[in-house]
């Protein structure tokens, strides 16, 4: 029912962009009722509803979690390079998981059905000065009706380049075979006949081409994906539809099939050393990937990569940066997954007072796809349906399988004539199992909440988002979206707490996270249903049964006693920050890092710098943010990474330690380096790395070694652009200093702090540090202006 042809004037009877819930559909429904005349009780309650409606949605107008959880390409994914179009080209979008380049830094736009891709293009290419589009485009599409598309632009004959991912699954609804039997080669052939102009096979293993038992058809080459900018340049220039058949295989297929054992695991491993790492996040611009994660450290944010969901794709080791190190050979230790509190020696639980569920009992699973959402709901459903109770389930994904916000909506009531809806309708929600923060915070969860009614068992573990790819210095909203939660429902309506430590520490595994949510929901009396059909319905699942009853009762232990839970583990877990270091200690361990650096006298001059800000700051006696700024952006200035300190970094006995405690086996480093003397330059001007084996160890202990030449006439490596640069920053930093405490004063303490934090912009290695340098100049100069204008 879209009320189309009721409202021809456009006065839409229901929205046709987006979802329906209940609460559209009733405003519909109670005003068509109205107008025909019904009894004043029904009125009555009608506008009893639609008034908790409007105040719910007049107060979510006022509040703002500060977050969102947006759909990403899964880590690995071959369209994380696929989609990339040169500089001045644009891509159009379709049907597929390719459709999330629309929202990412991507320049592809519209969106059309099934077999349309491209198609638009047809119409619009007459009327524009534009020559050329790309179209993206699945294999699963191309065999549904994709390929009728290509037919098209082939017959109108306009310049468009497909690029057609041939990825071996239908990714975007999990993973299922392509209703098809054409191959790459067979691919080529039928697009070969329909007429494009030229098919570039595109792909990260063109080795396996080489005798291939069906031949390609005529004229088609194929080219490494590293080649994909300079194969779209040409292709662009070419008159008539191009084709670009982009094989890779789908990251998520290729994991399933390695669990299988009917795929091979790489036997090579990524990890970055975070001493080397400038955090400039370069790695996650080239790889588009969520597996590159933040680590916050006592040298500022810098880059990890997340073993767990790593899908080895090795995209992210192109960032221009020496951090990146692959292991070949050998495994990755498993972790230890022992519990460390026995739940059998713990005293009994007192039974919680369950609701009685006489009238629909809403709750809401809110938390990132792929992480079990779903399954929580399920579990929930089979229980109800084991008790004999009405239950009706909703999920609510889409794309959220990947990585995105996902719901699962439970009803549940002693009788099935209770439910009414299949969603959890605006301020109806009983409980809201929040495994995800940032999702449990969005308006979309916010508005089934109701102060008084609702209750939020809350997940405060901060997942990263996609949003850190874009930004390195993003910042979970943990504050933000507890405020929000608590504003929505109450405080005395809001439980959190972070679950995915208590299941990591208690059962060796995050993943068990959700499972200690729901636990705790139960124990605080907000599920209707009987432990012995919760415990039931995780048998029945099937998977990990043991553990997910373990964490279910520590869920339970969590919402009786949280302090005696996190007690079990606080005495082995590793405390990052304890409390916020003096200027004293963070002078002191910078001292020390620096004496290593180059020499005690080097570090003292650093010292000497910096007591002289301190003696200028203290007299104004308004903190020492002026101090602190300049104890840490002095010393990232007079630290930089050159060859010599790479080599110290890398041949760290600490780094040697963190690999021996990773891996086991026969092993090699190998070290990913582009050497400013040797290395080969990209055709933007860019210098190019390339693999160094387990032999430049060695080189690097003799580089280390040869620190003292670090700016004198011997230093080789110090008479390129980018050494002189660095040393320069160093004199302009002291100076601008200097400059500052001349006119220091109480008032201005934040201006000066704020202009002593500048080289915190300035990161990275080569090119990169060089685009941040002229961001950064152009912001230093702008504040120094307004320092002398004052």
């Amino acid at each position: 029912m879209n009320g189309a042809s009721a409202n021809p004037s456009q006065n839409w009877l229901l929205r046709a962009n987006a979802d329906l819930t209940p609460a559209i559909i009733a405003r519909a429904i109670a005003k068509r009722l109205k107008k025909l005349g019904v009894d004043a009780d029904t009125v009555r309650r009608m506008d009893e509803r639609l008034a908790v409606v409007d105040a719910r949605e007049q107060s979510l107008a006022q509040i703002s979690s500060g977050g969102d959880r947006q759909p990403w390409f899964c880590s690995g994914c071959p369209h994380n390079t696929s989609t990339r179009v040169p500089e001045g080209s644009r891509a159009a979008a379709g049907i597929g998981c390719h459709f999330m380049a629309t929202w990412m830094d991507r320049s592809t736009v519209t969106f059309s059905q099934m077999g349309g891709e491209g198609v638009s293009w047809v119409g619009q290419a007459p009327f524009t000065t534009e020559k050329h589009i790309f179209a993206n485009l699945g294999d699963g599409t191309y065999f549904h009706s994709g390929a009728l598309a290509v037919r098209q632009a082939i017959a109108a004959k306009v310049n468009i380049t497909y690029k057609i991912l041939f990825n071996d699954a239908v990714a975007m609804t999990g993973g299922q075979p392509i209703d098809g039997t054409l191959r790459v080669p067979e691919m080529t052939r039928e697009l070969e006949a329909e007429g494009a102009k030229r098919i570039v096979i595109v792909t990260d293993e063109p080795e396996k081409y080489d005798g291939a038992p069906i031949s390609l058809a005529p004229g088609v080459t194929v080219r490494h994906r590293d080649d994909l900018d300079a194969v779209q340049r040409e292709l662009r220039e070419i008159e008539g539809c191009t084709v670009i058949v982009y094989d890779q295989t789908c990251a998520t297929e290729k994991r399933r099939r390695r669990k299988r054992g009917t795929l091979a695991t790489p036997n090579k491993t990524v990890i970055i050393n975070e001493a080397v790492c400038e955090g400039c996040g370069d790695c996650s611009v080239q790889s588009n990937c969520l597996s590159v994660e933040p680590v916050e450290t006592e040298f500022g944010r810098k880059r990890r990569i997340n073993q767990s969901t790593c899908n080895k794709d090795f995209s992210c080791v192109k960032g221009f940066c020496p951090s990146f190190v692959t292991i070949e050979g050998g495994t990755l230790k498993k972790p230890q997954k022992q519990q460390r509190g026995d739940l059998a020696a713990l005293p009994p639980l007192p039974e919680p007072t369950l609701p009685l569920a006489e009238q629909a009992w809403g709750i809401l699973v809110a938390g990132v796809g792929g992480t079990g959402v779903i399954t929580i709901g399920q579990l929930l459903g089979m229980a109800a349906h084991l008790e004999g109770k009405g239950v009706v389930t909703q999920d609510a994904g889409g794309l959220a399988q990947k990585g995105g916000a996902a719901w699962s909506h439970v009803q549940i009531a002693n009788r099935p004539d209770a439910i009414h809806t299949t969603k959890v309708d605006t301020a109806k929600a009983d409980l809201v199992i929040a495994c995800d923060a940032i999702v449990g915070a969005t308006k979309t969860t916010l508005q089934v909440m109701q102060p008084g009614r609702s209750f939020v068992a809350l997940n405060s573990h901060g997942t990263p988002t996609a949003a850190m790819i874009k930004n390195p210095d993003w910042q979970f909203p943990t504050g933000s979206c507890e405020a929000a939660l608590a504003a929505a429902v109450g405080e005395q309506g809001l439980g959190h707490f972070d679950a995915e430590q208590v299941a990591e520490q208690l059962l060796g595994d995050a993943i068990y996270a959700n499972p200690v949510l729901l636990g705790y929901a139960w124990q605080k009396g907000k599920v209707p249903l009987s432990h012995a059909s919760l415990m039931r319905a995780m048998a029945l699942n099937g998977v990990q049964v043991a553990n997910n009853q373990a964490a279910f009762e520590w869920g339970r232990r969590c919402a009786h006693d949280l302090a005696e839970v996190q007690a079990l583990f606080a005495a082995q877990q590793v405390i990052q920050f304890v409390k916020k270091p003096s200027v004293d200690e963070l002078v002191k361990r910078r001292v020390d890092f620096l004496t290593g650096y180059q020499d005690a006298a080097y570090a003292q001059t650093y010292k000497a710098f910096v007591d002289k800000v301190r003696a200028a700051e203290a007299p104004l006696a308004k903190g020492t943010a002026l101090s602190e700024a300049v104890a840490r952006y002095l010393f990232k200035l007079m630290a930089y990474k050159d060859e010599y300190e790479v080599a110290r970094l890398h041949t760290d006995p600490a780094f040697v330690e963190k690999i021996s405690a990773m891996f086991e086996g026969d092993y090699k480093i190998v070290h990913h380096l582009a050497p400013p003397l040797t290395a080969r330059k990209n055709a933007q001007g860019e210098l190019i790395k390339r693999p160094f084996g387990p032999w430049v160890r060695s080189a690097f202990g003799w580089l280390a070694r040869m620190k003292g030449l670090r700016g004198g006439a011997l230093d080789l490596f110090g008479r390129t652009d980018e050494r002189r640069m660095e040393r320069a920053l160093i004199e302009r930093y002291t100076a601008c200093i200097d400059e500052l405490l001349r006119g220091l004063s109480a008032d201005r303490l934040a201006q000066a702090a704020e202009i002593a934090r500048i080289p915190d912009a300035i990161r990275g290695y080569g090119h990169v540090k060089e685009r941040h340098l002229v961001a950064a100049s152009a912001k230093w100069d702008a504040l120094m202006q307004a320092w002398r204008a004052h």
